[in-house]
């Protein structure tokens, strides 16, 4: 049985992931979903980190899942503990030292120019409980550097969605080489693919986690 930590992208929370949840319990794992301290304006990275960190508790196996601006906090998490897999779902990946604002330009990100970037592959009825749910991104991090001097010493796989309209697959592909020098994976769907794909997602991190083994 394998721990996943999952982490929500930027304005989302842990029902972003409650599809997935479900699945890999299904499948015999532990999953915790982490609510991040996006709207309290005190949080820092580190902050993010322990909020995942004190989530997982004194679990062992731990897989770390990020998605999308939760590639931020991820690896930040197997600076804290051991961790014996990294999963970066659609994520942005941050260099060191560097701040949000400035990650855009300097990964050459390209706008797909979409207006509905998140949820076209959604069900109508989850995309609009999603949108309902959506939370301020009002912490400090976003204003700091991202604190690591290097990445983590853990093994790190990059899951790409070949729909995503948010981060494009031939810009992600390119995104994962500059940044952590490997090859992404790949599956179908679209940016929020927990929502559109749970099952199939699910299947991809529980191979993730016996790889790990």
């Amino acid at each position: 049985m394998a721990t996943f930590a999952l982490i929500h992208g930027g304005g989302g929370s842990a029902w972003d992931w409650h599809l997935v949840v479900s699945a890999l319990r299904g499948r015999g794992h532990d999953p915790v979903a982490v609510d991040l301290p996006s709207e309290d304006e005190t949080a820092g990275w580190w902050e993010y980190a322990d909020a995942v960190v004190d989530a997982i508790g004194d679990r062992s196996d731990v897989v770390v899942v990020g998605h999308s601006l939760g590639g931020f906090t991820a690896p930040l998490v197997c600076a804290r503990i051991p961790v014996d897999h990294l999963v970066l779902v659609a994520a942005m990946i941050p260099s060191p030292r560097e701040l949000f604002a400035d990650w855009w330009a300097r990964s050459g990100y390209e706008d797909s120019g979409y207006d509905d970037v998140f949820y076209h592959d959604v069900p109508p009825e989850l995309a609009a409980e999603a949108r309902r749910r959506g939370r301020n991104e009002s912490s400090k991090a976003l204003q700091e550097p991202w604190p690591l001097e290097a990445w983590p010493d853990t093994p790190t796989r990059y899951l790409l969605c070949r729909d995503d309209r948010m981060f494009r697959a031939a810009w992600a592909r390119r995104h994962a080489r500059e940044r952590l020098g490997v090859d992404s994976d790949e599956m179908g769907g679209g940016h929020y693919v927990s929502l559109s794909r749970p099952r199939e997602l699910a299947d991809r991190l529980v191979a993730y986690a016996t790889e790990a083994r």
